[in-house]
């Protein structure tokens, strides 16, 4: 089943005022527009959800009208004697002053609530209040041209009206500070935290750089000691090919098969096998120095051992001694 399509709303009287000055557009861009039918001066007001309203005053050759979301109350322009236009104007600048100071001391009550929470406040709600503030303050800032625009305007359009714009248009500059300095606790806000966020990275940069630089320290000293061991397992190389050669010599002529050789050729070649890669590999310069530092090699190799993990078998369990003993096997009978 389909359902019904919504019917239209209202049109807005903005919307229909700007229509009949033949300008295109669902919102007037400008505070004012001017065209060959007259000049729209325009207000933007809070509305509910944070969406804004817009009220203007319509001034053409036949006359200046209201148009828009008009003043609520009357009480302004009760004490001015203003004709029926004037009045309506009056009280709409002057409920749209109200409005900024109530909206401006909202915000700074956030604020407020914003700085006591400390960290625990969200970035996202800074940024929220900030561009909130933001808004205002650029309409507090287009409510001020749209009143001086009034200013100039011809007084017989508006009789009176110029008695009541003055202290609105303080009031309105003074709202524009207060927006400006909540703006500006919101941006300091906004610092700190930054601040504060950028020091926690750089503590925790600062731990990985020390934990990094002892990882670094510990693979040298592992290098160090490695180095020790292996240094020992190329003399025990050595050593071992020296002897290795006599060793098989004298393997060979121990056995049966060489017994043909006569006793005094057997420890001659033992000897010339022996000495021969004594002088050859012991006579080599690096050799030399290899053996000179033994020692040092020696105390290396023994704090690597030290570090290596050792297998400790784990001791056996001890015995209950509230469980029954194993079965004791009867007696043969002689």
């Amino acid at each position: 089943m389909t359902e019904p399509a919504p019917t239209p709303g209202p049109p807005d009287p903005v919307v229909e005022a700007l229509r009949r000055l033949g300008l295109p557009g669902d919102r007037p861009r400008h505070p004012v527009v001017r065209s060959g039918e007259g000049t729209l001066i325009s207000f933007v007001r809070p509305g509910p959800g944070g969406r804004p309203r817009y009220a203007g005053v319509l001034v053409r050759a036949g006359g200046t009208e209201l148009v828009g979301a008009g003043p609520e109350h009357h009480t302004f322009s009760e004490g001015l004697r203003l004709s029926a236009v004037s009045a309506q104007v009056a009280d709409l600048v002057e409920e749209v002053s109200r409005e900024y100071l109530e909206r401006i001391e909202t915000f700074d009550g956030q604020l407020a609530g914003l700085q006591a929470r400390g960290r625990s406040a969200l970035v996202s709600e800074v940024w929220a209040l900030e561009r909130d503030a933001a808004q205002l303050r650029a309409a507090v800032g287009r409510a001020i041209v749209s009143v001086a625009e009034l200013g100039r305007l011809d007084p017989h359009l508006l009789p009176g009206l110029e008695r009541a714009l003055p202290p609105v248009s303080g009031e309105l500059e003074r709202i524009q500070d207060l927006a400006r300095g909540v703006q500006q606790g919101l941006s300091d806000l906004l610092l700190m935290r930054n601040a504060e966020e950028s020091n926690r990275l750089a503590e925790s940069s600062n731990q990985l750089a020390a934990v990094s630089n002892r990882i670094a320290e510990l693979q040298n000293i592992s290098n160090i000691r490695m180095l020790g061991i292996t240094y020992i397992a190329l003399i025990l190389a050595i050593v071992g090919a020296v002897v290795l050669i006599p060793n098989t010599a004298a393997t060979i002529l121990g056995m049966p098969s060489a017994a043909w050789v006569p006793g005094w050729w057997v420890d001659a070649i033992l000897i010339a096998l022996a000495a021969v890669p004594l002088l050859v590999v012991f006579g080599q310069r690096w050799v030399r120095r290899l053996l000179g530092g033994f020692s040092s090699y020696e105390f290396r190799a023994g704090e690597g051992m030290g570090d290596l993990p050792e297998a400790v078998p784990a001791p056996p369990p001890a015995p209950d001694p509230s469980a029954p003993g194993p079965p004791v096997p009867p007696r043969n009978a002689l």
